[in-house]
């Protein structure tokens, strides 16, 4: 582990020897916490080569989440691939503020991996939702980690253009749409950039137009009183705000994340 860790380190990986470790355990199928038990020399030659490809690919910045085919977010593993955006701690925000207030139906803009619309059924049983997204890979992802967490009887995985081919009212309306700006894409770290797809990342213009096309439709499709929360980028508060009240929401609020940066900017609609 310690050559591994000196690998990594040298391709400029940020904490290299927590990948080391995270990579080893995956490669004997034990937990991280047993490596330490494990010394070099008693490694099984399968083991061992497993290990080899796994440092090699994360030595070209391959996702940790992508080489172990999960990520962790809410207390729960959600199956991820290079077909989705990976769930990120951040988006614990909005999970928080959606489920501040009772809801009986959901919908996700931009599903992605499923991880927020299955947490929030899995966190309120008695609700039902749909997830939308324009990417058929990432509507199978959706599928897949509802039937996970067995929330498929509850959740409806569709694929669609943003409100396209949404029916219905919902009380409660979610995304965590393409918020970086194409200028701000060569800034994104390799891992990000190169594994994680761009239309999840951008919308290729100034990192705003999910929201106006968010905005544009959203009155149409929430019950009265009913809320919509979209996660946005930390400087991006002032103007989803504003696009927010332009069409008449009430209630708008800007959230901020647990170090302090704008995350989420909810409204609702007028009862």
């Amino acid at each position: 582990m310690v050559a591994a860790t000196a690998r990594l380190r040298a391709a400029g990986v940020p904490d290299p020897a927590r990948d080391a470790r995270v990579l080893l355990a995956h490669a004997a199928r034990i937990e991280a916490s047993r490596v330490t038990l494990i010394a070099p020399e008693e490694l099984d030659p399968d083991i061992g080569e497993r290990y080899d490809q796994l440092i090699a690919l994360r030595a070209i910045r391959v996702p940790v989440s992508h080489l172990l085919g999960e990520r962790e977010f809410y207390g729960r593993r959600f199956k991820v691939s290079g077909d989705v955006l990976d769930p990120r701690p951040e988006t614990e925000t909005l999970i928080e503020a959606a489920l501040s207030q009772p809801f009986d139906q959901v919908l996700d803009l931009g599903v992605g991996s499923g991880c927020i619309l299955v947490t929030l059924l899995a966190e309120m049983p008695n609700a039902c939702g749909v997830g939308a997204d324009l990417s058929e890979a990432a509507c199978l992802q959706a599928s897949a980690n509802a039937v996970l967490h067995r929330v498929e009887a509850r959740a409806q995985i569709v694929r669609s253009n943003w409100f396209e081919a949404i029916t219905g009212h919902y009380d409660l309306i979610v995304s965590n749409p393409p918020y970086i700006a194409m200028d701000e894409m060569p800034g994104l770290a390799v891992e990000v950039r190169e594994h994680e797809p761009e239309m999840a990342l951008t919308d290729y213009g100034d990192g705003l137009e999910a929201y106006r096309r968010i905005s544009a439709r959203v009155c149409d499709f929430l019950t009265p009183g009913g809320r919509v929360l979209v996660e946005i980028g930390p400087t991006q508060g002032r103007a989803v705000a504003e696009m927010f009240r332009q069409v008449g929401l009430i209630d708008v609020t800007v959230m901020q994340d647990l170090d302090g940066r704008d995350r989420v900017v909810g409204g609702r609609s007028i009862a």
